[in-house]
């Protein structure tokens, strides 16, 4: 089975312009980081020319199709009918993007199909991660 599950999604930024061009961003979730999701964009699609990638807790997406969560770097919140905004702040700037609904909601039902929601703790290994620390410290 696998352990990791990417899906690509369609995301519109928002900008000061009228138009909202679509950017191809992909969900990523990896079984041996059990509590996050990553969002990344391509270069293309960044204002540095490199690929930007947002790693954040899988429950703040799931919570944020709902309502209104998150008080950090990202935030999401519903909007409309069928779509989420999720906002990235940094200290260049905020970036903006709305991602349908029903996208975020099949990523999140593969995800739990790897990993149900509230075991995520079996997962871990943590005597494997305090070794590696511990031999990193020497």
């Amino acid at each position: 089975m696998s352990t990791v599950i990417e899906q690509p999604v369609q995301a519109r930024l928002v900008a000061a312009a009228p138009r909202m061009p679509t950017i191809p961003a992909t969900l990523h979730y990896d079984r041996r980081d059990p509590f996050a999701v990553r969002m990344t964009f391509p270069a293309p699609s960044t204002l540095e020319g490199v690929e930007v990638c947002w790693t954040f807790a899988r429950d703040l997406l799931t919570a944020g199709l709902r309502e209104s969560e998150g008080h950090g770097d990202v935030r999401v919140r519903p909007y409309g009918y069928d779509r989420t905004v999720l906002e990235f702040h940094a200290p260049e700037g905020t970036a903006v993007v709305h991602v349908r609904s029903g996208e975020i909601r099949r990523f999140l039902a593969a995800t739990s199909e790897l990993v149900p929601v509230g075991l995520e703790h079996l997962q871990l290994d943590l005597d494997h991660d305090l070794a590696e620390l511990m031999r990193d410290a020497r």
